[in-house]
């Protein structure tokens, strides 16, 4: 009888322990704090961070400090307004706060600085700003890594190029854009001793891949082109052309700056692998308006880039 008795506790207990036990936390994924000090390339560059991060599990606390095309010198300006008059507006970014402020406001993991992109090509055009904002930023925030953000050529077909007034040092192409800033931003950083973000090595691997990256529409005639005809603009990493409206008319407009979604998707997967030392392909995550075979492709090209800087 206490030999069924003890048979049965014990086949009780053995059906029943995983059930009362404590239940076990999952293993919870990286969390990253960081703040981007930039212009619109930065928040080009992580607009799509946060879903990328969020597909694998990890975390993402993230601030911008951004000044419509600047570079350090006019985050060095703006901080130099709030320590003289905290209460100028000035002083402030569009967060309410100032770089100080922004600074101190959480224990940053990492913090990006970069330079204005017409300014890139050239590494005259970084000193001394870039190592006084270096040291501004570890003059509050001494426990944070600062790392630059590289920037990204303009499109090939950017009016920019292809001028022949262009003044002297100025680049005449795509490439040459490339090869400056891609100089110039690993210079600086070998100079301040910071990692760089390659996100503009990225864009250059993707724009001349044979098969991926982007050509020019040679049937589409800008001079003559009514609204809302546009060229074949498939695998464009920049926003390119576009109809806008201005004085009731429809202008036909040429954005060879800014990023595309697919432009975007590219530099936050660069981010991605950068901050969290993962592999981005694979991700689950993929922008409206890119399909699978282009996000493998740059899933692919963002590794490269980040495994070769």
């Amino acid at each position: 009888m206490h030999t069924r008795r003890s048979l049965l506790l014990l086949f009780l207990g053995l059906v029943l322990a995983p059930l009362l036990a404590p239940a076990q936390d999952k293993p919870k994924g990286k969390t990253v704090r960081l703040l981007t000090v930039g212009n619109s390339f930065s928040q080009n560059a992580t607009k799509y961070l946060d879903k990328i991060v969020e597909a694998d599990g990890n975390t993402l606390i993230h601030h911008r400090c951004v000044i419509g095309g600047s570079g350090p010198e006019q985050h060095l300006a703006k901080a130099a307004l709030h320590e003289k008059d905290a209460k100028d507006k000035a002083g402030f970014y569009g967060t309410g706060k100032s770089l100080k402020q922004e600074l101190v406001a959480e224990k940053w993991d990492i913090i990006t600085i970069q330079q204005a992109s017409i300014r890139s090509h050239d590494v005259a055009n970084y000193r001394p700003a870039a190592k006084e904002l270096y040291d501004y930023i570890k003059k509050h925030a001494p426990d944070s890594e600062i790392v630059i953000h590289q920037t990204w050529a303009y499109r090939v077909d950017d009016p920019r190029f292809g001028t022949t007034t262009a003044k002297a040092g100025e680049p005449r192409t795509q490439k040459e854009m490339y090869d400056g800033l891609s100089s110039a931003y690993r210079t600086i950083a070998k100079e301040l001793g910071v990692r760089r973000i390659p996100v503009g090595d990225a864009f250059y691997l993707a724009d001349t891949d044979p098969k991926w990256g982007y050509k020019l529409d040679a049937k589409f005639d800008p001079k003559t082109a009514k609204a809302p005809a546009l060229p074949d603009q498939t695998h464009s990493l920049h926003v390119g052309q576009r109809w806008d409206k201005a004085d009731d008319k429809q202008v036909l407009r040429m954005d060879g700056h800014h990023a595309s979604p697919a432009g975007e998707y590219l530099g936050g997967l660069v981010f991605y692998e950068f901050l969290y030392g993962t592999s981005a392909v694979g991700n689950k995550f993929r922008p409206e308006g890119v399909d699978a075979d282009y996000a493998k492709f740059l899933q692919d090209t963002a590794h490269k880039a980040v495994d070769a800087k």
